[in-house]
């Protein structure tokens, strides 16, 4: 814990609205966060509503801003989904921000492979060793098998 304990609605509103500032956060993430400092989970959880009837904090725009960053960082839908899941995200919610996300994920995975590797494997051992790479990733492997053919 950090700081004075978050003792007041006021402290709480406070430290969420710094939090958010840096970057968007889920309801359950910003709630943890806020609890660890010492709030109370019920004023807590009384102040996030009022941040969400106010647009300040939005899981869907949370959602797409993950999605980007993890997809820019190398990592496919596999892999972003699990850690949102891991987050305490609803999976209807987590299904429909990866498919509505303005990305393609076989230009993202040709991209990552192309940075990683740059050429077809030479033997089997290297196969599988880009193949481990990509699934680990977090990309599908009909679609590894197909970039790695």
């Amino acid at each position: 814990m950090r700081g004075k304990p978050l003792d007041t609605p006021a402290d709480i509103r406070r430290t969420a609205m710094d939090l958010l500032a840096r970057r968007e956060h889920g309801v359950q993430e910003l709630s943890r966060k806020l609890q660890q400092r010492g709030g109370d989970a019920e004023q807590i959880a009384a102040v996030l509503q009022h941040l969400q009837d106010e647009g300040l904090l939005n899981e869907d725009r949370y959602l797409e801003s993950y999605i980007r960053s993890r997809a820019l960082a190398g990592r496919g839908p596999a892999r972003i989904r699990e850690e949102l899941q891991q987050r305490g995200l609803a999976r209807s919610a987590i299904e429909l921000a990866l498919d509505t996300a303005d990305l393609d994920w076989k230009e993202q995975l040709h991209e990552l492979w192309q940075r990683k590797f740059g050429e077809k494997p030479v033997d089997q051992k290297a196969y599988a060793k880009q193949a481990r790479f990509l699934l680990y990733r977090g990309y599908p492997m009909d679609w590894v098998q197909r970039l790695l053919r």
